[in-house]
């Protein structure tokens, strides 16, 4: 693991690097020891500027709750056919988790053992509960099949999205974050969108997508 070095060392960087440290030894293998040799600092340098490590912790899924639950706020989310809201917090979604991808990686792996975990798992469901409402309302108006229970929905496509944190590495080989935000927004949304009958030519999704592309690869 790269260790920081004392002249570049700032709050933000010893974020990013306690955020490192609990992907790669879980927060409970973590200590205050671990953390002081990956930043390059003293532990009280790190006490200085926050408490703890549970202190480090909030901050960190705190960002990650901040980018999702501020999809919900914007625009394109909150207006239209809820079909169109939910599409474009699925996308979102996935660019939110491409861009946090530390951050939101640390998120999924709390497991509620201290009460900044219980916190945040708290805050996720919210955040799944919102989601699912804007499926069961696309369901409602008839833009969402009706065979499928929303809440298993809801898990499958949380599940599609949240795998991403396990194999996407920035920078890999014609895996761009838009290659990625297409492929779930395509895969997710032929199976749940309703279909309309269109003369003998059979079965067309009724808002019809973009020609599917095949990247080059994943970057695993």
């Amino acid at each position: 693991m790269t260790t920081a070095k004392r002249d570049t060392y700032t709050p933000e960087t010893l974020l990013s690097v306690a955020v490192q440290v609990f992907n790669e030894r879980g927060y409970d293998g973590t200590s205050m020891e671990h953390l002081s040799r990956a930043a390059g600092i003293s532990k009280s340098s790190i006490y200085h500027h926050v408490s703890g490590k549970e202190e480090l912790l909030r901050r960190a899924v705190s960002r990650a709750l901040d980018g999702l639950f501020g999809i919900l706020d914007e625009e394109p989310a909150r207006t239209g056919r809820a079909v169109q809201r939910l599409e474009y917090v699925v996308r979102r979604m996935v660019e939110v988790l491409i861009g946090e991808l530390p951050y939101v990686t640390l998120l999924l792996r709390v497991r509620g053992n201290t009460d900044t975990e219980r916190w945040a798992l708290e805050r996720r469901r919210d955040f799944d509960h919102g989601v699912a409402d804007l499926l069961r309302a696309a369901a409602d108006e008839g833009d969402v099949r009706g065979d499928v229970e929303v809440r298993l929905a809801t898990r499958l496509v949380f599940g599609m999205i949240n795998s991403i944190v396990e194999w996407y590495r920035p920078g890999g080989r014609g895996m761009a974050e838009k290659d990625v935000a297409d492929a779930v927004t395509r895969l997710v949304f032929a199976g749940l969108r309703t279909q309309r009958q269109d003369p003998p030519g059979g079965l067309t999704p009724a808002v019809p997508g973009p020609p599917p592309r095949t990247p080059a690869g994943c970057g695993c």
